[in-house]
């Protein structure tokens, strides 16, 4: 099983600053619903987020699979989210309300594509959730190599929530 990575070590806070994710879909460590992922309605589940530390100008959001068999994969990344946000709804569009951006997840489309992992043995869905500095430059559609660019630096604290989905 492959170790989950982290942003912290980017953070610029000593020790690990951390913020609050959760979810009413799912708890953390257990299986997300199916109208979560491609087998069901494929909608982005409904998420909480904690109070940010001093400093933050804006969040970013993540969901990654580090379990997939090519290894990371991403399925969701958002940024420019206002650091007052407290409750992300489920269902979030491709065209985000509130100046939310998002980008190109690793299927290729822009925004949320829920897990379709390939059967067997279920895989970890990660959503981070990390707190920022400034808010990020990047157009929508940018992809993950161009998200992970600009949050170097930036990052002052970090959450996650893992969800577990298998067929």
């Amino acid at each position: 099983m492959r170790q989950v990575e982290t942003f912290q070590s980017r953070a610029r806070t000593p020790g690990p600053a951390r913020l609050s994710i959760t979810s009413v879909a799912f708890a953390d460590g257990s299986t997300i619903p199916r109208r979560h992922t491609a087998d069901g309605d494929d909608l982005s589940p409904r998420l909480t987020l904690g109070a940010p530390p001093a400093g933050t100008a804006s969040f970013a959001l993540v969901c990654e699979d580090p379990d997939a068999p090519s290894g990371l994969f991403t399925h969701w990344i958002a940024w420019n989210i206002d650091p007052a946000t407290r409750d992300l709804p489920e269902g979030i569009p491709t065209t985000a309300p509130h100046g939310i951006r998002q980008g190109e997840n690793g299927f290729g489309d822009t925004g949320w594509r829920g897990p379709s992992p390939p059967r067997g043995r279920p895989h970890r869905y990660v959503f981070r959730v990390i707190a920022l500095d400034a808010p990020l430059d990047l157009e929508s559609g940018a992809n993950r190599s161009a998200f992970d660019r600009a949050i170097e630096g930036h990052a002052l604290a970090e959450g996650k929530l893992i969800g577990m989905y298998g067929r």
